[in-house]
């Protein structure tokens, strides 16, 4: 049967015309290694995206709830798209934990989301929650943003489901949800600091 030697392991038999294609393909190599180098970084997270500036918790009735504040400060990216006609969601993720020495045991997940649209026809920003289904209509951005972002008696858990000699706290972040945007907008929005926008892990102990 006969052999065939790998086109990298002769390439001093090529004839000396075809240098300048090694260059060239040498070069593109190079260039193409740098481009997926740069693909592979981690993106830097837009700075002071998203803040969660307060959170606190109360127990009524037998039931905790929290309340927060959460800072929004949309990039421009993410703003023009909303004028466009894209539609942003919102999400928050709640999680309620049981304090141990050794690891923290997670005992409730729960998401909030909150879908924020740009009516250009009315020029009215309409925020629906995604949860309970309540719909409210905004003449200017801030105040939407503003009540994006203050949050009351946001209802957490029975307290009858947690043991009275134990320790637990809430942990809060919200995020945009880069999964729902359209598909031809998703493969840049997951490289880009632009669309990663959201805040850190905020805890708070669960007191009555």
């Amino acid at each position: 049967m006969a052999s065939f030697m790998p086109v990298y392991a002769r390439h001093e038999l090529l004839p000396a015309t075809t240098k300048p294609v090694r260059e060239a393909l040498r070069r593109y190599a190079l260039a193409a290694g740098l481009c997926l180098l740069v693909l592979l970084t981690p993106p830097a997270q837009a700075a002071e995206a998203f803040v969660i500036k307060s959170l606190e918790t109360r127990l009524q009735d037998n039931v905790y709830s929290f309340n927060a504040h959460i800072q929004y400060a949309f990039s421009d990216e993410a703003l023009a798209a909303l004028k466009n006609g894209v539609p942003l969601i919102i999400v928050l993720n709640i999680e309620v934990q049981e304090e141990r020495w050794y690891w923290n045991k997670t005992i409730a997940q729960l998401e909030q989301g909150y879908l924020l649209i740009y009516h250009a026809l009315s020029k009215k920003f309409i925020l629906h929650n995604l949860n309970s289904g309540i719909q409210t209509d905004y003449s200017d951005l801030s105040s939407t943003l503003y009540a994006l972002g203050h949050l009351r008696d946001m209802p957490l858990i029975d307290a009858k489901l947690l043991k009275p000699d134990s320790q637990y706290i809430l942990r809060l972040r919200s995020q945009l949800d880069i999964e729902s945007l359209p598909a031809p907008m998703r493969p840049l929005a997951y490289i880009s600091s632009d669309w990663r926008l959201q805040s850190d892990w905020y805890t708070w102990p669960l007191t009555p």
